[in-house]
């Protein structure tokens, strides 16, 4: 039976949620080893790696366990953390190294603590990155990609797929060629991420929902301060990325909400599946303004894209994917709507996630820009390691330098999309 999907977006994923979590507010005074602030994929993931290694844990949410991008996302699983060519050009081929590693590392994390936990969440593998017809730069981006994965040994079956054969795999003249990718896949995100809190709430860990967080003393010994009551930590961890707000004033303005919107059709027929993703895999798009979409368990097609800098949010979100579904797949042109949903994800500005300490005992992350399934759990497991002293992998991204925008929510949103909005019309023009 669907579960009352009020507390969450309006979405498909909540609808179907195995479990209505229902975690106790955090009242009066408590005492941990670790504060973990935000329960989505990175909090949640953190919390249990640290759980799993005898750490008590104080998990706080200030809505529902998964509320935000972590529960509401395309559900895509790829690998890959970082670009590496970034970081060799900054840090040297040693770092590209790591950063290749950890591409791989997201992934398998995932992979499991989903068969571990016996976690359901219609993991399924499967994925496409598709280049559109009459933008020949997709393409050469696609074939270099296939270049660069078997220079480095890939473990994953990897093929670029294009003429015909392409008909087998997404039916939509709007493409040319796809690589496919058998390591990466879809599952469903927001089952995931409850299914992981319940693991780490099993293993002892504490976690209270609809606890907003109101002010963090740093020190010897932090504080984090609730509406109802207070966290005494030995270290504290900041995993609210897009929600975070002005929970922390020092990384204000480091990354930006921008609105990201999804909607689920219809169960489709036996014969519209076929003349749309006969293979069941998940694509995506190689753009800026990009487009992602997958089939469901149910046979829905679940459509994602439409990115907003601007922070206008569409009052009708299927009306304004409608004309991008059409273009794509015109046989389901006319296709119901069931769900619509949307809400906003952390934009770092050079796509790279943001790791980093606030007086040697906070550690915070944040800025996965739309690509957060698998890094978010590589993230906690960084996150849990500088916890426990090993600092490798998470002094390498805190040695990133970030810009910040300046303006704040008045000029730097606006600013922000005007910057993407070059990026797009020059894709436009080929």
């Amino acid at each position: 039976m669907a579960v009352d999907a009020r507390e969450h977006t309006s979405s498909w994923y909540a609808a179907t949620r195995h479990i209505a979590t229902d975690y106790p507010v955090l009242h009066g005074e408590h005492r941990c080893d670790v504060a973990v602030v935000g329960a989505g994929f990175s909090g949640v993931s953190a919390s249990l790696f640290l759980a799993e290694r005898g750490y008590d844990i104080a998990l706080i949410e200030a809505n529902r366990v998964g509320w935000g991008a972590s529960g509401r996302n395309g559900g895509q699983l790829i690998g890959g953390f970082s670009d590496p060519a970034k970081f060799e050009k900054r840090f040297g081929s040693s770092a590209a190294g790591i950063v290749r590693r950890m591409g791989l590392e997201c992934r398998d994390i995932l992979v499991e603590r989903i068969n571990h936990y016996r976690i359901d969440c219609d993991l399924k593998f499967g994925y496409l990155d598709v280049a559109a017809r009459g933008r020949p730069a997709e393409l050469r981006a696609l074939e270099a990609q296939l270049e660069d994965c078997e220079r480095h040994d890939y473990p994953h079956a990897m093929r670029l797929i294009r003429g015909q054969e392409l008909a087998d795999w997404v039916r939509s003249g709007h493409y040319e060629a796809g690589l496919s990718n058998a390591g990466n896949g879809h599952l469903h995100p927001l089952n995931l991420c409850i299914g992981e809190a319940r693991a780490a709430s099993q293993l002892g860990a504490r976690i209270f929902e609809r606890t907003r967080v109101t002010r963090i003393q740093h020190g010897a010994r932090p504080v984090v301060e609730t509406e109802h009551g207070t966290i005494f930590a030995n270290k504290v961890i900041l995993a609210g990325n897009a929600y975070l707000r002005n929970t922390e004033p020092r990384l204000r303005n480091a990354v930006f909400p921008a609105g990201s919107y999804m909607l689920a059709t219809e169960p489709l027929s036996e014969q519209q599946v076929q003349n749309v993703l006969p293979a069941d895999v998940a694509c995506c798009e190689q753009q800026i303004a990009l487009n992602y979409f997958r089939l469901s368990p149910d046979k829905r097609l679940l459509f994602g894209g439409m990115c907003n800098y601007s922070g206008r949010r569409p009052a009708d979100i299927a009306a304004a994917l409608r004309p991008r579904l059409a273009r794509i797949f015109p046989v389901l042109a006319n296709v119901g709507v069931d769900y619509q949903w949307g809400g906003d994800i952390a934009i770092s500005i050079n796509r790279i996630p943001q790791f980093g300490r606030i007086q040697g005992n906070t550690y915070y992350v944040q800025g996965y820009s739309g690509h957060g399934v698998a890094p978010t759990h590589l993230a906690g497991k960084m996150l849990a390691d500088v916890v426990c002293g090993d600092a490798e992998q998470f002094d390498l991204f805190a040695r990133v330098r970030h810009l910040r925008i300046p303006g704040g929510k008045w000029f730097g949103s606006p600013m922000l999309a005007l910057g993407m909005s070059y990026f797009r019309l020059r894709e436009l023009l080929g």
